[in-house]
């Protein structure tokens, strides 16, 4: 079975700054040319950003224009959009953010707008991770609220979790030919000597917002949740699921921590294979799977030799009998700003697309697109090539090698140049 390989846009808004990654990216202004892109790799599935930021300026005042252009040219190009309704902090400065208490009313009140506009939609996203977004929001404090611990974490978490099920259920209602695709990251922490319990509690906590949101019961006495209830959000088991029809896992190397009496680290050195997260969240939920982002930051070739890993992973989870129906590599042109987890708005690129950005953010072919363009058109993995990692992927990636024992690894292509984490005008090439 050939999984379907999907694209997808980086689009996440930053409110601090009034611009999301599609600005900043140009897809806003090259749309048209950055879908002809990916139909000329021959992906048709993609997921797709409908910024309530921009769609939305004002509360009540909506302003469709753009995204009907969009979404009107995909619909006569055959494209199948799943439309992502929130991504991360994609949400108007109005709303105020994630934890405020008008953010659910209004964000069921956009997608059931979106649905009334556009019923013809055959998929989409509710809300992009919602529990990468709630750490990063509530307990990290990187983005508004700027919350931080335990207490911030169910802050956000009982704001965001109930819109989100409210918002699925009346998509379920307004658009059942459409499918909820949701997801998350796919997370597997792993421990040494004095971590066990700091894995414990995590690998519990992975799941939760997941095991709610589909409605699977709970019990209260599992790890996770006796630590939302020792912080004040016991009220969140009890939240009204939603409706889920495919489980998107988003997978990269840092996702996957170790544990030891000393703390924990996400360079683990000795992860899992990504084929076993598919059969345990399988094995989970009894959904229709697919690997709904993955991307690997470094140089173009170490890029096509991800892919080659993360499709034959996909196809060993086939074969046990998990059933995926897409890969996404995300996104498809390069992103930015993401080294500083969109903290600051710069405009440093991150090196990481199917097509990467030169110093006008014109997008360039690679070793990676012709990977890319090669397993969208159905070759197996073991079509795909093998390219020798190169610093600091190859560190990275330590851990994973014992998986990639059996390919047949070449070097990568002489002088091959790509994007680059330092800005616009700076490139990476073999020798740097």
């Amino acid at each position: 079975m050939t999984v379907e390989i999907w694209g997808g846009f980086e689009s996440t808004y930053q409110p601090a700054f009034d611009r999301d990654v599609v600005e900043t990216t140009q897809h806003d202004r090259r749309w048209r040319a950055d879908l002809d892109l990916l139909e000329g790799c021959g992906v048709h599935t993609l997921r797709y950003p409908l910024r309530w930021h921009r769609i939305e300026p004002e509360p009540g005042r909506f302003d469709w224009a753009h995204t009907d252009a969009v979404l009107g040219h995909m619909r006569d190009r055959g494209l199948r959009p799943i439309v992502d309704l929130l991504h991360h902090t994609s949400h108007p400065r109005w709303v105020g953010d994630l934890a405020a208490p008008g953010f659910g009313p209004a964000f069921v009140r956009f997608v059931e707008a979106v649905a009334e506009r556009y019923p013809w939609l055959p998929a989409y996203t509710v809300c992009n991770e919602p529990f990468t977004t709630v750490l990063l929001c509530g307990q990290e404090g990187l983005w508004p609220p700027h919350l931080r611990g335990d207490e911030g974490f169910v802050a956000v978490a009982s704001s965001l979790l109930p819109a989100v099920t409210a918002a699925s259920r009346s998509l379920r209602d307004a658009l059942p030919a459409a499918r909820h695709v949701h997801v998350e990251a796919a997370e597997r922490h792993t421990w040494d000597r004095g971590g066990e319990a700091a894995a414990e509690l995590c690998n519990d906590r992975r799941f939760l917002l997941t095991d709610l949101l589909v409605g699977l019961p709970v019990d209260r006495d599992r790890p996770f949740a006796r630590h939302l209830a020792a912080h004040g959000g016991a009220h969140l088991l009890d939240v009204e699921p939603g409706s889920v029809d495919v489980l998107g896992l988003d997978y990269y190397a840092h996702n996957q921590w170790h544990w030891t009496g000393r703390g924990g680290t996400n360079v683990a050195p000795a992860p899992p294979p990504l084929s076993d997260l598919f059969v345990e969240y399988w094995d989970r939920y009894r959904l229709p799977t697919a690997l709904g982002e993955t991307n690997l930051c470094g140089a173009a070739s170490d890029r096509a030799s991800w892919l080659r890993y993360a499709v034959e992973q996909c196809e060993v989870a086939v074969g046990a009998g998990v059933p995926v129906e897409g890969l996404c590599w995300f996104p498809v042109v390069d992103s930015a700003d993401w080294a500083s987890h969109l903290t600051r708005s710069v405009g440093h690129i991150d090196p990481v697309g199917v097509f990467w950005l030169d110093e006008r953010w014109d997008r360039r072919p690679s070793s990676m697109s012709a990977a890319y363009a090669l397993a969208a058109g159905g070759a197996p993995s073991s079509a795909l090539p093998a390219y020798r990692f190169r610093p600091p992927a190859s560190e990275w990636l330590a851990g994973w090698m014992p998986h990639m024992a059996h390919w047949p690894w070449q070097d990568p292509p002489a002088d091959e140049v790509c994007s680059s984490r330092l800005g616009p005008g700076v490139r990476v090439g073999l020798g740097s």
